[in-house]
């Protein structure tokens, strides 16, 4: 409850009759005495005459003249500017009714900084009381200096809202003002533009100099970003290697000035790092709303389209959005193929087909590759191919595959006879989700008669991870294969690392065998490598026996193709029940 000076405390003399700031007792000593301890002041407020009286510590704690705390109206003007908030306002503006027992109030401002000091803060908290027309008659209440606590808490409020790298804001926080902002747009028919301006080579950076002169690199961009924007936009760190810049009332016109202004700023000299000179360069893309963009969601994506535009023009280029028929239906199109994957998985139609791969000798089975198929809501079949590529470009081939390897897997304990492969796509050598599976699948012996199969690009895009994963997958009995071998110009040095064992070449080179004299050369001398090696060898697309027989000379292990059989009928489920992929 707050302490309430007596009449004998004011610090101004007052005349005329009593009113309710003067009517009120003051508390006991010791309270005085615990008021001066923790830096708190007392103070009752007469509403109506704006008198105020405070307790004795209140001018040394205040550093105010004592005509300065007279009155409500001279403490008002002890006021920093920056403060929304005082305590007329505060009481005056309250919808609240007093019942009897006053109402609270709580409310912090700035005190006017000396010059060349950090302003105080005051944290102010009280009751007013209501005369008998319910308006605000007289407030008590305390005072305390909060200066270091309201320090604090804009610091935390700093952090929280941008980038510790950069000072930056953070995405959140940028995500939201790119909200605010369009809402503005759309209700006052303007307009803005949001750039995404990526850091062209930053891993090469870190790995050839350390993550260490990374970090000074992206905090020297950022810094020239800011030298180069306006005061009413807004930067934020975007992603890893990427800003968001907020441009305001920016016409396409506009747009593209200012793309080109942050592009220059970066590559305009060198930055100076712990490692010594380096020159940097951002490849930037961006788009105005509300014209090219209705929500979020589409100022982001558009965005990342124009940025996408932009790194295949060069590094070092801006793109702005511009709507494109053809890439609209893409979208399109790819969100379709996205819900017809997402259902067939959930409904169990996806299944596979089985294509026999022959001794090339005896052709006789030796195993049969799953390929996926996928089927619609009415049975239909689905083209694959377009299926998988769409499902990589959207991270969803994992759960195909994941689906596969279930199949595949119950395929192998139904018939102890057979063997089989399956494909695995880029994204699986990462995946330790997959690799549990895998090792739950294969338990009862059913291991060495599975093949994984991972394409040479894929294997050659990360080398020491495809290393990784070969290893665990033959650590489970399974044998891996690299399909499509060479199409990606593995080196001979990797593909020993890797320890596979079996290469299945890339069918463009085994189709036209019989007429090409180059691919002949070629595949000739991949088996001749295999076969020092020690690694078993299938050839993709043979189509006639001609091909089979220069293949059988060269010593090819195994075929597949038109020639000894296309793929059987998939087995999808015709009443399969809805599953949650």
């Amino acid at each position: 409850m707050a302490v309430v000076p007596t009449r004998s405390s004011r610090l101004m003399p007052v005349t005329g009759e009593p009113t309710a700031a003067t009517q009120t007792s003051l508390a006991p000593g010791r309270v005085m005495t615990a008021l001066f301890a923790s830096g708190e002041a007392a103070y009752a407020w007469d509403c109506v005459s704006d008198e105020l009286i405070w307790s004795e510590n209140a001018q040394s704690l205040l550093a105010a003249a004592p005509e300065q705390l007279a009155t409500g109206r001279g403490f008002a003007g002890l006021l920093d500017p920056r403060s929304w908030q005082n305590r007329h306002d505060t009481v005056f503006g309250d919808a609240r009714k007093d019942e009897g027992e006053g109402v609270s109030y709580k409310l912090r401002y700035a005190l006017k900084c000396p010059q060349g000091k950090d302003c105080r803060w005051i944290e102010d908290s009280g009751r007013w009381f209501a005369s008998a027309d319910g308006k605000p008659a007289r407030a008590e209440g305390l005072v305390r200096i909060v200066t270091e606590q309201h320090q604090r808490e804009e610091e935390l409020a700093r952090l929280s809202a941008s980038d510790p790298l950069t000072g930056d804001l953070n995405r959140v926080v940028l995500t939201k003002a790119i909200e605010e902002e369009l809402e503005s747009a759309e209700k006052f028919k303007t307009s803005f533009g949001f750039l995404i301006v990526g850091i062209d080579d930053l891993s090469h950076f870190n790995r050839s100099y350390g993550f260490g002169v990374g970090d000074q690199a992206i905090a020297a961009i950022s810094e020239r970003l800011r030298a180069k924007k306006r005061g009413k936009d807004l930067i934020g760190r975007f992603s890893d290697n990427k800003f968001g810049i907020l441009v305001r009332e920016c016409s396409p016109d506009d747009l593209m000035v200012a793309g080109a202004r942050f592009v220059n700023a970066v590559r305009e000299a060198p930055f100076e790092t712990s490692a010594g000179p380096l020159v940097l360069s951002v490849t930037t893309g961006g788009v105005v709303a509300p014209r090219y963009a209705r929500d979020v969601s589409e100022i982001m994506a558009h965005a990342h389209e124009a940025l996408d535009e932009a790194k295949a023009a060069g590094k070092g280029s801006f793109r702005a959005y511009k709507p494109n028929v053809e890439n609209q239906q893409r979208r399109r199109e790819n969100l379709r193929i996205t819900d017809l994957i997402v259902a067939a998985l959930n409904e169990r139609r996806v299944g596979i087909a089985m294509q026999p791969v022959v001794r090339t000798r005896t052709r006789e089975i030796a195993f049969h590759e799953c390929l996926v198929r996928l089927s619609d809501a009415e049975g239909a079949a689905v083209d694959a191919k377009t299926i998988v590529n769409v499902a990589e470009q959207l991270d969803l081939v994992r759960l195909i595959y994941h689906r596969v390897l279930e199949l595949a897997c119950e395929k192998l304990r139904a018939d102890p006879a057979l063997r089989v492969s399956i494909n695995v796509s880029a994204a699986t050598i990462h995946d330790n989700v997959w690799m549990s599976a895998l090792a739950a699948e294969v338990q009862g012996g059913i291991a060495p008669r599975l093949i994984v199969e991972i394409t040479e690009s894929a294997a050659i895009q990360d080398v020491e991870a495809s290393y990784r994963f070969v290893a665990h997958v033959r650590s489970k009995g399974c044998k891996v294969a690299i399909d499509d071998f060479g199409a990606g110009y593995t080196s001979f040095r990797n593909l020993r690392k890797l320890g596979v064992d079996m290469l299945k070449i890339d069918g463009s080179f085994v189709e036209n065998l019989d007429t090409a004299v180059d691919d002949r050369a070629f595949v000739k001398a991949l088996l001749q490598l295999a076969k020092d090696l020690k690694i078993e060898t299938v050839a993709e697309f043979v189509q006639t026996d001609s091909v089979a027989e220069w293949l059988l000379a060269w010593g090819c292990d195994y075929l597949q193709g038109a020639l000894t059989g296309m793929p059987a009928r998939a087995e999808v489920p015709a009443n399969a029940q809805k599953k949650t992929a």
